[in-house]
């Protein structure tokens, strides 16, 4: 992969939920994700996943629109976290040193794909980390029984799914990510890697709908590139800077969007220390 330098990022995704599931916890019985304090989460693996469905999705109307814009071969974008994969052949690929040039998710995510437990050398941490998603304010959930007219079961003509249908029925949440420079001349993370991430983001939810999770929407995703690897300002100013605003009591449930105010810009203070654009508005 080429030397290049990366600039470090920061930036913030911020969901709007409405009637659905954006992330089940397996541990509550597939009930969206809450903590001790009521405010709801979407855990980094989640999110993540949806952008590896994008891309390994290689006849799928994202890819190809992307790729073709971009001029993007899909031999150098495959996905490594995927469904049977062949262990064998993975090594052979790091074997030979064609790995890091055919995994995309491997470059930007980092791996931990080991022929055994003591192979550090194929341990990479990622360019790119998102941090967990939280609401701003704590969010109300329903359980509901689904019914199937056709029954599932043999022997009976109707089917029933008590209490299955768990949902939030409202929330705002934000969720950080980073982009770690440091790490890139070690798992071969480009440019054009960041590059195809940044793009894909926009789509990661209208693209992966689904019966629990029809209406989550990314509202705004602001991404800032510093001015160079170091970092030109702290991460900590810029996501406070971009959070948005509940109006009203923020330890109660919202109902829609219009009890938040949305940011539309940085500060005068940070404008100039970092490039930053929402990704929804390109």
């Amino acid at each position: 992969m080429a030397n290049e330098f990366l600039n470090r990022g920061t930036g913030l995704l911020v969901l709007e939920v409405i009637n659905s599931n954006p992330n089940g916890d397996p541990d509550s019985d597939g009930a969206p994700r809450v903590r001790y304090d009521g405010r709801g989460e979407i855990s980094p693996v989640s999110f993540k996943r949806k952008l590896r469905d994008l891309v390994e999705d290689k006849d799928g109307p994202v890819w190809q629109h992307i790729s073709e814009n971009m001029h993007l071969n899909s031999e150098n974008f495959m996905i490594l976290e995927s469904r049977g994969r062949d262990r064998k052949l993975i090594t052979k690929e790091i074997k030979e040193g064609t790995f890091v040039g055919r995994y995309w998710d491997g470059r930007i995510f980092g791996n931990t794909f080991l022929e055994d437990a003591m192979d550090k050398a194929s341990i990479k941490t990622g360019v790119v980390q998102f941090g967990m998603g939280v609401s701003i304010s704590p969010v109300s959930t329903e359980a509901q029984t689904n019914t199937n007219k056709a029954g599932v079961q043999e022997g009976k003509n109707q089917g029933m799914a008590p209490m299955a249908y768990k949902i939030v029925t409202h929330g705002l949440y934000v969720m950080p990510f980073f982009i770690n420079p440091n790490y890139a001349h070690k798992s071969g993370c480009t440019k054009m890697d960041i590059e195809l991430m940044k793009a894909l983001i926009p789509y990661a939810y209208t693209h992966n709908r689904s019966a629990i999770r029809p209406f989550v929407e990314i509202r705004q995703a602001w991404f800032c590139e510093h001015r160079n690897p170091l970092g030109s300002c702290s991460d900590f100013d810029l996501i406070d800077a971009l959070m948005p605003k509940r109006l009203g009591d923020i330890d109660k449930p919202s109902d829609s969007l219009k009890d938040y105010e949305l940011v539309t810009s940085l500060p005068d203070e940070l404008k100039d220390r970092v490039s930053c654009v929402d990704l929804m508005a390109l």
